[in-house]
């Protein structure tokens, strides 16, 4: 195990994330979570705790395949965590992990929709759509393993009645895009509501991804992949 205070400013950032998560309007209460990657496992938000409430000694350290603690010993990590260990071991190129309830995602995430290319920021998550992984429980294995299937080729996805997970290489990264996906979601659903949406075409959307994969708004370390575009 870790240092009991060992990444005090990790610890803080993580605390700052998820206050930013509820002031930008991207999620509200403590029904969201976050998590960054450091030596054999993760720092993860505690469970059942108000985001204003969280100290540093409260954040957990989880190792991968292994046991949780927190510096006070009172913690238990967010009962979400199958996800982010399962994403950590699968995306060796994602540092951070954002989870978020906010109106937007939940209204488009309960009609079980994917988000298509309408905007070419829809390239930003990786492809040519945001996907919506099915309904699954929130906190057990079966919700972790639909949306590592959602998110093979994305840095974000939907899911179904429940809300979104966004990848980056930092925390900040992925509370950008988090907010990236959520503003997409409700510009969405304010096209649902008026006929012939015109969706940009496989070559448009190739061409913004050609430019993401150079590292515009993501980083060259955490490229998009023009392979998954369904």
């Amino acid at each position: 195990m870790v240092d009991k205070m060992e990444h005090l400013d990790l610890r803080n950032e993580l605390i700052e994330t998820v206050l930013k998560m509820n002031a930008l309007g991207i999620n509200q209460g403590s029904s969201g979570n976050a998590s960054i990657r450091i030596d054999n496992g993760y720092l993860i938000t505690p469970s059942g705790m108000a985001y204003e409430e969280i100290q540093p000694e409260d954040i957990v350290y989880k190792e991968l395949d292994g046991n949780h603690e927190s510096p006070n010993g009172l913690r238990k990590p967010s009962s979400e965590w199958r996800f982010h260990e399962d994403i950590f071991k699968a995306r060796p190129e994602v540092n951070a992990i954002v989870h978020t309830h906010g109106q937007a995602v939940m209204t488009i995430a309960c009609m079980h929709r994917d988000v298509p290319p309408f905007h070419y920021m829809i390239g930003l998550m990786g492809g040519n759509s945001i996907r919506c992984a099915p309904y699954e429980t929130f906190a057990t294995q079966e919700l972790s393993n639909v949306a590592l299937e959602a998110l093979k080729d994305r840095k974000a996805c939907l899911l179904a009645n429940h809300g979104q997970i966004a990848l980056g290489n930092s925390l900040k990264q992925a509370l950008s895009m988090a907010l990236e996906v959520e503003t997409l979601c409700d510009v969405y659903f304010r096209l649902l509501c008026v006929d012939n949406v015109k969706l940009l075409s496989d070559r448009q959307m190739d061409e913004a991804l050609a430019k993401f994969n150079k590292g515009y708004g993501v980083g060259k370390s955490f490229n998009t992949s023009k392979e998954a575009k369904s």
